[in-house]
């Protein structure tokens, strides 16, 4: 685990002394220089000025479980379990899914300061620098296997920019089947993963990652336009644990009513925020690539791509959509 005790003195982005640290830690100021150094390669931009001290620039602010807890809906807070913030993970979706394997109920939400392997589709990589960011993962269980999760990932999307919206964010849209866009750029994503019975009661893990407040340095490893919250709101996106608090808010509803009501409401909610509604677009599947106009989903959650042969439905998976050139 990185040592990371001399945030917290460090979370309100003023100066601080290296000898007030030293006096505060115990430890000599030769430690602390250390500290600095591994906190840098976490990701945090330390900011040094001579006389002044060092300091975190715009601060930084760590996970609560209070803050989370009482940012809660009354009828919210019986729909979830047990909440589990760690300092760092694997993934957040890796810690859920071993949770399941445990016998740990629906209900179950995890979230972290940072991942040192998370993951989003298709086996990439999702960018998770320590506190700047939000990554969070859901468990609910459901019957019918993979049949009865149909549409879920899109629904949850849906979802997401509810609670964003709550914060006033604008230009929300949704990219097929699982990004979320602002201004065309990716602001964040979704990624279901399953266990248990394909065909019957199984348990499904809903990882959400928001890009909040995206360090320069750590943003050179994301391969496509991004953006994050503190450009969207210029410079005071939502705190974190609020962010947090708002998307349990979504998910936990949505999560124990879909087992019953299925994609059907979230139908129409989710063709309003298509991205690519009635545009060209380009499937890619491997080396496989497969061009056509994008008609919005069907009651199912499956792509309704037309072409010259008609409108076929498109399925998730191992594919990628992009805009037509």
């Amino acid at each position: 685990m990185p040592n990371t005790t001399l945030v917290p003195l460090l979370a309100d982005g003023e100066f601080h002394s290296g000898q007030a640290l030293a006096d505060a830690l115990g430890v000599s100021r030769t430690a602390v220089w250390k500290q600095l150094k591994r906190l840098q390669s976490l990701g945090l931009e330390v900011e040094s000025v001579r006389g002044r001290g060092y300091r975190l620039a715009g601060g930084v602010e760590l996970l609560a479980e209070a803050r989370i807890i009482a940012g809660l809906e009354p009828s919210v807070r019986p729909l979830l379990q047990a909440l589990q913030l760690l300092e760092t993970v694997d993934s957040t979706n890796a810690e859920v899914l071993r949770q399941i394997a445990a016998d740990r109920g629906p209900g179950f939400a995890c979230s972290a300061e940072l991942q040192t392997a998370g993951r989003g589709r298709r086996g990439r990589e999702w960018v998770s620098p320590y506190a700047r960011n939000v990554y969070l993962s859901l468990s609910w269980e459901y019957q019918g296997g993979a049949a009865a999760l149909e549409g879920l990932s899109l629904a949850v999307g849906v979802a997401v920019v509810r609670a964003l919206h709550r914060f006033d964010v604008e230009g929300l849209a949704l990219k097929w089947p699982n990004d979320i866009l602002a201004n065309g750029a990716k602001l964040g994503g979704v990624l279901l993963e399953m266990a248990g019975d394909a065909a019957g009661r199984c348990q499904v893990v809903i990882g959400v990652g928001i890009n909040v407040a995206m360090p320069t340095a750590a943003a050179g490893a994301i391969d496509q336009a991004w953006t994050d919250l503190t450009q969207l709101c210029v410079g005071k996106p939502p705190g974190r644990n609020a962010l947090l608090a708002s998307l349990l808010n979504e998910l936990l509803p949505l999560a124990a009513s879909f087992g019953t009501t299925g994609f059907a409401p979230w139908r129409e909610p989710w063709m309003a925020l298509d991205a690519f509604a009635d545009k060209p677009v380009v499937l890619h599947s491997g080396e496989q690539r497969q061009a056509g106009t994008a008609r919005g989903v069907d009651e199912r959650g499956a792509l309704q791509l037309e072409t010259t042969l008609g409108v076929q439905p498109i399925y998730g998976g191992e594919i990628s959509l992009r805009a037509a050139p």
